[in-house]
């Protein structure tokens, strides 16, 4: 196992950098949206997980992307499988959300949740790792513009669904985890990380 600094997690930052480089987050200040990758990077590292954990997380939201284009043959995936391995594009595609089901029937966006859910108990350890690290980081985020601002409507004005349907689907996440035997540090902490943030919401 490795962890921390190597060659190839600074090659995959630069992948996401780039395809990631006119995109901002939404939030109170807008941010460039490469801060996401960086964070679940930071969050695995903390943890102690390999690199290949490291590199899903970094490179999750953007083969999450690419797949919903759902073409017969994506570049994309195929550079990322080239360049970082088929274990790493694999790690991510298990906790990335599917345009449709095992059928071919397209998926709303609630039924794509519960499809990612349902899939999490065929899961590989290392993918929920990955699915944790995106979640505590996007809740984390949350909760740090909820404690910055007076007027906390603007937080969850950002989601359509608004905040008691936004606060279910974080939820689930934890309760699923819970299912499923995920008992790990981090699934701790984005449970401590839904409390306060339901707290002071």
């Amino acid at each position: 196992m490795q962890n921390g600094y190597s060659d190839r997690i600074n090659h995959a930052f630069a992948f996401a950098a780039k395809h990631h480089d006119t995109e901002l987050r939404k939030g109170l200040r807008s941010t460039p949206y490469f801060t996401q990758p960086a964070n679940v990077a930071v969050i695995l590292t903390r943890y102690g997980q390999d690199d290949v954990t490291v590199l899903a997380g970094i490179l999750h939201d953007l083969i999450a992307s690419a797949a919903r284009e759902a073409r017969p043959t994506n570049q994309i995936l195929e550079r990322i499988a080239a360049k970082f391995g088929d274990d790493v594009l694999q790690t991510a595609l298990a906790v990335a959300p599917r345009l449709t089901g095992d059928d071919g029937v397209e998926l709303d966006m609630d039924e794509r949740r519960a499809d990612l859910l349902r899939r999490l108990d065929q899961a590989p350890e290392r993918s929920r790792w990955v699915l944790a690290a995106v979640e505590l980081h996007e809740t984390g985020t949350m909760l740090a513009d909820l404690t910055r601002t007076q007027f906390p409507d603007m937080v969850w004005d950002r989601f359509p669904s608004g905040r008691e349907a936004t606060l279910h689907r974080f939820r689930s996440l934890q309760d699923r985890f819970r299912e499923i035997g995920f008992d790990t540090p981090i699934a701790r902490e984005l449970g401590a990380t839904l409390e306060k943030m339901q707290a002071g919401a």
